[in-house]
């Protein structure tokens, strides 16, 4: 249960009279359980219907306990089961009208049986081209300059991670203060450095023979990635001399 801050005397003004929060104070009360989640995700679970926060006349986001806990949910799903953005965004309009519905569970049929199956390498969710370029408000031309220095990278089959979106609207934000994408080159080499460190630590439990153990890594993997965030991110600030809310 996500717990939302009164905003009562003494505790400073996270929300307004009416009880609504602004996205930022969404954003703290999600960090407790998401610790990776950012404004340029809930923006986009917004953009894709998943909430629909109310709107001041200055156009602000204020959000209402319910659509933090949807938002919970939503997360839950995501990193727990892996489902796509539609399948959640079904799921949930099926509960709020009343019907009694089970979590989907990805699976295949044997002899008429759903058999759930457990991913050796979870699946992240995956966004279009067209998609991306939609949910970070830029041109064809944007993309291919930050695909040039390797700030994003469609897979395989032309799709990208969701979290490009993040990446996408952080180049952006970064931008209105003239940083440039070739400016990011040296963040992204650092990143990728960190990324072979965590690499290097669960790489043996990833090629065990045990499913189990390989479940375990996955668990692994997110947790130092949390912890290399967290490390980076104060580190920053220490070299700057700032201290972030």
């Amino acid at each position: 249960m996500l717990r939302t801050p009164s905003g009562g005397a003494g505790h400073g003004t996270p929300a307004t009279d009416s009880g609504l929060m602004s996205i930022g104070t969404v954003l703290n009360v999600l960090r407790d359980e998401f610790p990776e989640v950012t404004i340029s995700k809930i923006r986009f679970l917004e953009a894709e219907g998943l909430i629909e926060p109310q709107r001041t006349p200055s156009g602000y986001r204020k959000f209402s306990a319910h659509d933090v806990e949807r938002l919970g949910h939503v997360l839950r799903m995501q990193r727990d089961h892996y489902l796509p953005l539609k399948v959640i965004r079904e799921h949930l309009e099926a509960v709020e009208r009343g019907e009694a519905v089970q979590l989907p569970v990805v699976g295949r049929q044997r002899d008429g049986e759903l058999v759930p199956e457990v991913p050796e390498a979870p699946t992240a969710a995956r966004i279009g081209r067209a998609e991306l370029l939609a949910a970070a408000g830029i041109d064809e031309q944007a993309l291919k300059e930050w695909e040039s220095y390797g700030l994003l990278t469609p897979l395989e089959d032309g799709a990208y991670d969701a979290e490009a979106v993040t990446v996408a609207s952080l180049v952006v934000e970064l931008g209105r203060f003239g940083i440039e994408p070739r400016h990011l080159r040296a963040m992204k080499a650092a990143a990728d450095r960190e990324a072979g460190l965590v690499d290097q630590v669960v790489a043996p439990l990833r090629r065990h023979r045990n499913p189990q153990t390989r479940a375990h890594a996955e668990a692994r993997t997110k947790e130092l990635a949390g912890l290399t965030v967290r490390l980076h991110a104060a580190l920053v600030q220490t070299a700057l001399g700032v201290r972030l809310p």
